[in-house]
């Protein structure tokens, strides 16, 4: 297996972290780990997300990484998109990996809960999880502060992908999630995580690495 270069672990030419890259930039930004990665240290045991095994089938999990993340808001806007209830989920079958996606708020106990997960798989704790990157969602409306700006740049070095998402009034209220009639970034979430997921019936089945 190749091995890749980590932001957190050690600078690299053009790494993200280099360049100081914000959330506005687009999220398939290069120099991203796409897997575990050597050097990464565990976090300790007490800032690591339990795991659960999961039986039923889902294209995609949504793993909040805190309370309040946001994870059952995201799993509605897609039928075959479940919640993991905080939990990595775990393949019943072994020799397989499920897809997940990190889900935080915007603001700095979200933005840190999300470091410690993307840790915790960049560490190679939890091989079965395929991270397709990480969710932040506004945590009020408005612009963020330029050091919470600055602290999800550096959180979005450690995962492959990331995509921020505008404050959400009807969310609040707790509405149910309408994909046609979210905004415009919503929309566009989904359409990545469609195609990240598309190609497999059932992520459960999808082989893991040899």
């Amino acid at each position: 297996m190749s091995v890749e270069t980590n932001p957190w672990t050690a600078k690299s030419a053009g790494s993200s972290l280099d360049r100081h890259e914000t959330p506005a930039l687009n999220p398939w930004i290069r120099d991203r780990p796409t897997r575990p990665q050597l050097g990464v240290p565990a976090p300790d045991r007490v800032d690591q997300l339990p795991v659960r095994e999961q039986t039923r089938s889902a294209r995609l999990w949504i793993l909040g990484a805190h309370g309040g993340a946001g994870e059952s808001t995201l799993a509605a806007l897609d039928p075959d998109w479940a919640s993991s209830e905080h939990a990595w989920p775990q393949p019943a079958a072994s020799n397989t990996r499920l897809r997940v996606v990190l889900t935080a708020r915007s603001n700095m106990h979200g933005l840190k809960a999300a470091q410690r997960a993307a840790t915790q798989w960049g560490s190679g704790l939890v091989p079965f999880a395929d991270l397709a990157g990480l969710v932040v969602i506004a945590d009020a409306p408005g612009r963020l502060p330029r050091p919470l700006r600055d602290f999800a740049g550096i959180v979005a070095g450690g995962v492959p992908r990331t995509w921020h998402l505008p404050w959400q009034d009807s969310w609040r209220l707790g509405e149910t999630p309408d994909p046609e009639a979210a905004h415009r970034d919503v929309r566009a979430l989904i359409s990545d995580l469609t195609a990240i997921t598309s190609g497999a019936s059932d992520t459960t089945n999808r082989k893991g690495p040899a």
